[in-house]
C-alpha cells in the first residue's frame, strides 16, 4: 500500500533505503539526550537523520574545530549509523551579532527584555549586521564551508546540508541585505553567498551528496523576512545547482514568528498537511534534482500521494518523529492505527524550546514506555 514511501533513492550518489527523513531541528538537549532522541529516531527506520545547527566557525560548544565537539559530532554519527540511517550535516552561519547580544544582556538578566522580543530585536539586527560585514570577512566565512565540510566528513556525516536560512538567508533577502558590493542589490548579486558556500564544499569534497536548505519568503500574504521570493527562485535554484548542490529541502523562509515556520495545526495558512509542499511545486519548475518536502506531515497515505505523483521525492518529518520515532516501522508493517500522530499543539516541543528545557513531546512517556 506504501510502496513509494519505502522505494529506496538515488540521493546525490548515496541510496536512501526509503523517503523518510527526520528534518534539522534545534533540540535544545543535553549532548547525552540529543544522542539518545537521534539514535532512536533512526532505530525507528527512517533513512536518513539531519543533524541541524553544525556550525562552520571555529567558536561554540559544538565547533567541529574542538576535540569535544568532534568527539560530540562523532557519538551522534555512530548512534545514527547504529539504528540504521544515514547521517547529514547541516552547516550553518550564524547571523547573530554577539556584540550586539551582548549589549542586551542586562535588559534580559534584570527582565526588561523577555525571550520572544529579543528574538524579535536579534530579526531586526540581522539586516544592519550582515550589510555591514567587510567584503573580505563575507568571503572567509562563505570560504570555511569547505573546511567545516571535511571535518564533518571526518566525524563520521555521510552528506552536508547547507542552512539556506540564517545567513544564507539573510544575504539572500533583499529586505535585510542593503549592500552595494558584489553581495548584495539584484537577485543574483543576493546569491552569491550561498553559491560561494556550495561552491567550497563542492571544492572540499567533490563527491558528497549537498542539500541545500532553501528558505522560501512569500508575499500576500507576507511570510519570511530572510530567504528567497518566490519570484527569485528563477535565478537561485540553477545557480545553486551549477556550484554543486544535488538536492533541495524546501521550506519556509525564518526571521519572522516560530509559529510560521514551525505552525500549528490552527495557523491561518499553515495549519494543514504539507504546507510548504507549495514551494516545492514553484522550485520544480526549476530543477529535476531531488525535493524534499516538509511541513505538517504526518498522515502516511497523504505522504505516500505526494511522493507516488512525483510532487515530492522525499518526505522530511520533526515533530512527527518525535511524537512517534517508530512512524516508518509502524507504516511498513501496516500498524498505521498504532502511530501516536503529532498534534501540531507545539506544547512541549516548541515550548519546551521557549522554556529552556529542550524539545520534548507530550507523548513522551508513553513512547519511554
Amino acid at each position: 500500500m506504501y510502496q513509494t514511501i519505502f522505494q529506496p533513492l538515488e540521493w546525490g550518489g548515496l541510496t536512501l533505503k526509503n523517503r523518510i527523513i527526520f528534518a534539522p531541528t534545534t533540540l535544545g538537549l543535553s549532548p547525552e539526550q540529543e544522542e539518545q532522541l537521534l539514535g532512536r529516531i533512526a532505530a525507528g527506520g527512517c533513512a536518513m537523520v539531519i543533524v541541524g545547527d553544525v556550525p562552520v566557525g571555529r567558536h561554540g560548544p559544538h565547533s567541529l574545530y574542538h576535540r569535544k565537539g568532534m568527539a560530540y559530532y562523532r557519538r551522534l554519527c555512530a548512534a545514527i549509523h547504529a539504528g540504521g540511517a544515514l547521517a547529514c550535516a547541516q552547516l550553518h552561519q550564524s547571523d547573530t551579532d554577539l556584540l550586539w547580544l551582548l549589549g542586551q544582556a542586562p535588559g534580559v538578566l534584570l527582565g526588561r527584555i523577555k525571550p520572544e522580543e529579543l528574538r524579535s530585536r536579534l530579526n531586526r539586527q540581522a539586516g544592519p549586521y550582515i550589510t555591514g560585514l567587510p567584503a573580505r570577512k563575507v568571503t572567509r566565512i562563505t570560504t570555511s564551508f569547505g573546511p567545516a565540510a571535511k571535518l564533518a566528513r571526518e566525524a563520521g556525516f555521510d552528506a552536508i546540508q547547507v542552512h539556506g536560512d540564517r545567513m544564507c538567508g539573510s544575504f539572500s533577502s533583499a529586505l535585510l541585505n542593503h549592500r552595494q558590493d558584489l553581495y548584495g542589490g539584484s537577485p543574483e548579486k543576493r546569491s552569491r553567498f550561498a553559491v560561494e558556500a556550495v561552491a567550497a564544499v563542492r571544492r572540499a569534497l567533490p563527491d558528497i551528496p549537498i542539500d541545500f536548505k532553501l528558505a522560501v519568503r512569500q508575499e500576500n500574504p507576507h511570510y519570511g523576512n530572510a530567504g528567497v521570493l518566490l519570484e527569485e527562485l528563477e535565478v537561485f535554484v540553477p545557480r545553486l545547482e551549477a556550484a554543486g548542490v544535488t538536492s533541495f529541502h524546501v521550506t519556509l523562509a525564518n526571521h519572522g514568528s516560530l509559529t510560521d515556520t514551525i505552525p500549528p495545526r490552527n495557523h491561518p495558512d499553515f495549519g494543514g498537511q504539507g504546507c510548504f509542499l507549495p514551494f516545492c511545486d514553484r522550485v520544480r519548475q526549476y530543477t529535476k534534482r531531488p525535493l524534499c518536502g516538509v511541513g505538517g506531515l504526518s498522515d502516511p497515505d497523504f505522504i505516500e500521494a505526494q511522493l507516488a505523483s512525483g510532487r515530492i521525492d522525499c518526505a522530511a518529518m520533526s515533530r512527527q518523529l518525535i511524537a512517534d520515532p517508530d512512524w516508518s516501522q509502524k507504516v511498513r508493517q501496516g500498524q498505521v492505527s498504532e502511530i501516536h500522530r503529532c498534534l501540531r499543539c507545539n506544547r512541549a516541543c516548541l515550548g519546551g524550546l521557549q522554556q529552556h528545557q529542550g524539545v520534548h513531546c507530550i507523548y513522551e512517556k508513553e513512547n519511554q514506555g
